[in-house]
Formats: C-alpha cells, sequence, structure tokens
C-alpha cells in the first residue's frame, strides 16, 4: 500500500467524549448530492472511538508547508494531544470539531454511517460546512515519505 499516493489530511473531533486529532490519508468523496466524504480510521488505536463517540469530524487537507503538523498528529515527538492543536491555527464551524484555518480545505461533517472492516472504521460522513483555504501546493504521501503536489 505505500505505492498508493494519497493526499494528506489530520481528522479532528470535539464533542463530549473530547478532543482528538490524527493524521490519515485514507479518504475519499462519496457523493455529491450531498456532499458525503469517507475516512478510514484504525480502531485498534486507543482514542479513535472518540470519533465515533463524537459522531463528528473535520476533515483538513494539507499543504506541503505543513509536513511538521502533520507529522505531530501522526504521532511523531510523541506530543500530548494539547501540544499537537497549539501547533496550528483552529475554528469551529457548525460540528464544533476543529478546522485548521490554513488549511487548503476543510470539511466540517456529521458521521451518517459507520462500519467496521478488518482493522479500521469506515466512516461516512455529511458535509455540513466548507472552508477554503489559499490555493497551494497539497501534501503527498509516497512510497513512506511526503511529495508536494499541485500548484
Amino acid at each position: 500500500m505505500s505505492h498508493f499516493a494519497e493526499a494528506v489530511h489530520i481528522l479532528t473531533t470535539d464533542g463530549p467524549a473530547g478532543r482528538r486529532g490524527v493524521t490519515i490519508s485514507a479518504v475519499c468523496s462519496v457523493s455529491d448530492d450531498p456532499a458525503t466524504m469517507l475516512v478510514c480510521l484504525n480502531r485498534n488505536h486507543d482514542f479513535n472511538h472518540l470519533f465515533i463517540e463524537n459522531q463528528v469530524f473535520a476533515l483538513n487537507t494539507l499543504s506541503f508547508q505543513q509536513q511538521a503538523l502533520s507529522e505531530a498528529f501522526s504521532g511523531k515527538g510523541d506530543l500530548s494531544q494539547p501540544d499537537r492543536f497549539a501547533l496550528g491555527h483552529w475554528q469551529t464551524l457548525q460540528t464544533g470539531a476543529p478546522v485548521l484555518t490554513n488549511a487548503l480545505a476543510s470539511f466540517d461533517c456529521r458521521i451518517i454511517a459507520t462500519h467496521e472492516v478488518a482493522t479500521h472504521y469506515v466512516i461516512y460522513g455529511k458535509v455540513t460546512a466548507l472552508n477554503m483555504g489559499d490555493p497551494g501546493r497539497s501534501l503527498i504521501y509516497l512510497n513512506r515519505s511526503y511529495h508536494s503536489a499541485g500548484d
């Protein structure tokens, strides 16, 4: 799977179960009417159940300049969740999930369905709000390293 090039995102949630953010790349658009996103999240991680319990997420698409933020949310540096969030500028839109203000795009979503497949949750979210950042080069992960794409 390391030979499959993918855009890099930070998936966030906040609500009664708590605040969490993780770096992911397994994402796709399911539909544009209604706007629906699909994300895959490892369910073997101790705290990824917070996304399911909160029933909301924000998908923040990273630019090439945000590689350090991607690494922090992937666990490099062993930072706490509050320390990871302190590295970026965040706002909320409709769901209360943290939205990265300078992401290429942020999709604020309410969870509409969840399935367990092998080691992962497959989560479908209906987009309730969208934040578009400045255009730029997208952060891509391929062959276990970062690359850029776009203009």
